[in-house]
């Protein structure tokens, strides 16, 4: 693959890059044959750890006993925050607010107090109950009002987003409505819970077997808690089982508590907490508050936006600023505001820290633009996806491409993915079919929302959007590769796999894919904002573009040929007249004493943002997307059924259509859960009480449309240098699921003859539908 491919998006690239090969260990994820960490073999003399948890929202301690804890038999340590050799915080961000193990202060329930190493993993479990501990409680609140009540202390700087004049020509519009809208958040729910495994080595070495979408983070945290530099921490990751950006950063005090442990002990320790613990002491998606003002027009069309979006963040900053920021960067949705104020709240609780998770506030940020798209179709009594179409961002030229952050919309496609799905999905006619339905049926009602996605790709911490990747050829022709993604089920390392066979046109078994580690690529990105295959990929190409180079000025000087002359063939390379074995060419080479293993390295080019002046490109392209959704509502008790959803999905020139179909449809599912099912309640006293399978609901294969059409838009390449012309897949499909809320919503309102917005919260739980439809009943 020569550097034409990436300069002229006409080239077609043959070989397995494009192809629809099967996910590297599909067959061992259905044949339980893939190891996880659980799974690899324990070495001798390894020790359980377990958490010791407070039972207070916001208290001080004013005493603990673990007396009873450290008797228990079994039990080899106890330790608490005073016992960590280096710096008591596992903060992600340098802000120090995010202690490893509370020592004065605890500030959720279920916050971590202690740790217990023991024999079992049993005893340390059992152990950990036995403490006793006096606390003072403080006042605490657990959700945005009662933050909001409290005076709205903030976890960090909160972030405004202007363009055009707001305050002077809101008052101008023609209509103007307000409203508010809440949205709920999202347990990661992984199918591999958090999981670390510590194996200290000599000196001040440790090796960490851990469950996490970023190693080198890991490195940091452990280096940091152990004071010991990076260099001494090794970090191991062959898969994951499942991360959804909930091990970006969580992963870390499990790591560093087996790490000082085993220092500590001289043994291997693994901590795997119970999903009860795991789900009380690890954040969660955020939720918000939205709070919006739209000035229109009576043809719909939008003049201008206020926004406020104010977040549940925990207790601690953790990734909240960069989250509530991103729910800004997609409070435009995919559509053009003339004069727009938003405004972001990252609120701190008395709750855990919330984190990353797939969408990454872009989601909650998309939602309320729909939310506003869809007040102001019920004002006017129009259809909401002609009030869609009609304030979509335009194209080059048409004084309608410019964010609220000031980045041109380039490559925009959305109007012609939306033209095309409300065609191959007969949305009018159904629309049409459904007004009829509801008008004649009592008790069933339907509704129909055909819904777009822009979704920008790229961290918009400039300095992560970089990766490392190491390849080595060996005597056999057989390829070793290694890049600083991390592999959690969605196939990136069969992608990047693919890339390196397509750049040397050779099978794709002759590509050993190993575990990510930071003995072999270092300070890596975190494999997240769905940028894995953008930056490995293109870091892989560069290691095999160096061997090539040096490959063919080998072949050249031998065969005295010129460098044109020499050309990859599948497994096989051309030289001059004559063709040579991959694996000949390659030992021919070694013998000449040609390096046969390089480092190859990638930086996104044209990004920048200044996050304080609001302005910038923090995007390198837009993916784009458009779903149509169907619902059935009982009236009577609130329950519905999905009966269909078309989706439409824009990869660019996809590395891998198989794989990213799965995405899309897996992405699709996990929003429906987030905007339907999945709810998150806290007591009173700040007790998470959704803490398990029995009280929190991921949706089940009986939940999905019961007709799913899923399409990739196969005429898309990406008009930005991207591995071979590919885009991201990773979050933007899972706002495609925002469909499935709007035709909910279009099924409430009928209750009323569509004369009001419903208004409808999310998670749109079969409780709130029935709230929803008695409001309409009043109207």
């Amino acid at each position: 693959m020569d550097k034409s491919t990436f300069e002229n998006p006409k080239v077609v690239i043959s070989g397995p890059m494009h192809g629809s090969l099967r996910h590297d260990s599909a067959h061992k994820h259905v044949t339980g044959t893939a190891d996880y960490i659980d799974d690899i073999p324990e070495p001798a003399g390894l020790l359980h750890g377990a958490l010791g948890l407070s039972d207070r929202a916001h208290a001080e301690i004013l005493s603990i006993d673990l007396s009873q804890v450290a008797a228990y038999p079994g039990v080899v340590w106890v330790f608490t925050g005073k016992d960590v050799p280096g710096v008591n915080d596992t903060s992600s961000n340098g802000s120090h607010d995010e202690p490893l193990l509370a020592e004065t202060l605890v500030q959720f329930h279920g916050q971590p107090i202690f740790a217990v190493i023991a024999e079992t993993r049993d005893a340390a479990r059992r152990a950990a109950r036995l403490a006793k501990i006096d606390y003072r409680d403080l006042t605490h609140w657990h959700d945005i009002d009662g933050a909001l009540a409290n005076g709205g202390p903030l976890v960090i700087t909160p972030m405004t987003l202007q363009r055009g004049e707001p305050e002077t020509e809101m008052p101008n519009a023609a209509m103007r409505l307000k409203g508010q809208m809440r949205i709920g958040g999202q347990e990661h729910f992984y199918l591999e819970g958090h999981i670390a495994v510590a194996i200290p080595g000599e000196d001040d070495e440790v090796t960490v077997w851990s469950s996490t979408q970023h190693p080198s983070e890991i490195q940091h945290i452990v280096g940091h808690v152990l004071d010991i530099p990076s260099n001494a921490v090794t970090v191991n990751v062959r898969r994951m089982g499942g991360g959804f950006g909930g091990k970006e950063t969580q992963g870390s005090q499990f790591a560093a508590l087996a790490a000082i442990a085993a220092k500590k002990l001289g043994r291997a320790i693994k901590f795997r907490p119970d999903r009860d613990e795991d789900m009380s002491a690890t954040g969660k998606r955020h939720d918000f508050l939205v709070d919006y003002e739209v000035g229109f027009n009576a043809e719909g069309r939008i003049h201008a936006v206020d926004a406020t979006y104010a977040a549940r963040c925990g207790f601690s900053s953790d990734l909240s600023g960069p989250v509530t920021d991103r729910a800004l960067f997609h409070a435009d949705s995919s559509y053009f505001y003339p004069h727009v104020h938003l405004n972001s709240k990252p609120l701190k609780t008395h709750t855990v820290s919330n984190t990353a998770f797939r969408g990454f506030g872009g989601p909650q940020g998309m939602l309320g633009a729909e939310r506003i798209i869809e007040e102001i179709a019920y004002a006017l009594g129009k259809d909401p996806l002609d009030i869609r179409k009609l304030n979509f961002y335009g194209q080059p030229g048409s004084g309608r491409t410019l964010t609220p952050y000031h980045q041109e919309v380039e490559g925009n496609i959305i109007a012609r993915v939306v033209d095309e799905l409300e065609d191959t999905s007969d949305y009018r006619a159904r629309r049409n079919a459904i007004i009829g339905f509801n008008r004649d049926s009592r008790y069933i009602k339907k509704g129909i929302a055909l819904t777009p996605v822009k979704f920008g790709i790229s961290f918009t911490m400039t300095a992560f959007n970089q990766a490392g990747a190491l390849v080595h050829i060996y005597q056999d022709g057989s390829i070793h590769l290694n890049h600083g993604g991390t592999e959690m089920g969605q196939g990136l390392y069969t992608k990047v796999a693919q890339v390196l066979a397509d750049s040397f046109q050779v099978d794709i078994d002759r590509v050993k894919i190993t575990a990510t580690t930071t003995a072999k690529v270092p300070n890596t990105s975190a494999t997240a904002a769905s940028s894995g295959s953008d930056l490995n990929g293109m870091a892989a190409h560069d290691a095999a573009r160096q061997i090539k180079e040096r490959l063919v000025a080998f072949a050249a000087e031998k065969w005295e040929v010129a460098p044109s002359d020499i050309v990859f063939l599948p497994n096989r390379v051309r030289v001059g007249e004559s063709e040579i074995p991959f694996p000949d060419f390659v030992k021919q080479a070694y013998f000449a004493r040609v390096q046969l293993s390089a480092a190859g390295f990638y930086k996104t080019p044209k990004i920048h943002w200044d996050r304080k002046a609001g302005r910038g490109t923090p995007f390198y392209y837009f993916a784009y997307g458009a779903a149509c959704t169907e619902v059935s509502i009982d009236t009577l008790t609130g329950e519905y059924l999905i009966d269909r959803t078309d989706i439409l999905h824009d990869v660019g020139r996809s590395l891998n259509p198989a794989i990213d179909l799965g995405q899309v449809e897996g992405a699709f599912v996990q929003g429906l859960g987030w905007l339907t099912t999945e709810e998150l309640w806290w007591d009173d006293k700040g007790r998470l009480r959704t803490h398990a399978p029995s009280t929190y609901k991921i949706p089940l294969a009986s939940d999905r449309p019961k007709i799913f059409n899923v399409r990739l838009a196969e005429w898309s390449e990406n008009a930005e240098a991207t591995i071979g012309r590919s885009k991201a897949v990773g979050e933007p499909p899972f706002m495609l699921a925002i469909s499935v809320l709007e035709a909910l919503s279009m099924a409430v309102a009928s209750v009323a003859d569509y004369k009001v917005c419903p208004r409808l919260d999310a998670p749109a739980t079969p409780e709130r539908v029935l709230m929803a439809v008695e409001r309409m009943k009043r109207v």
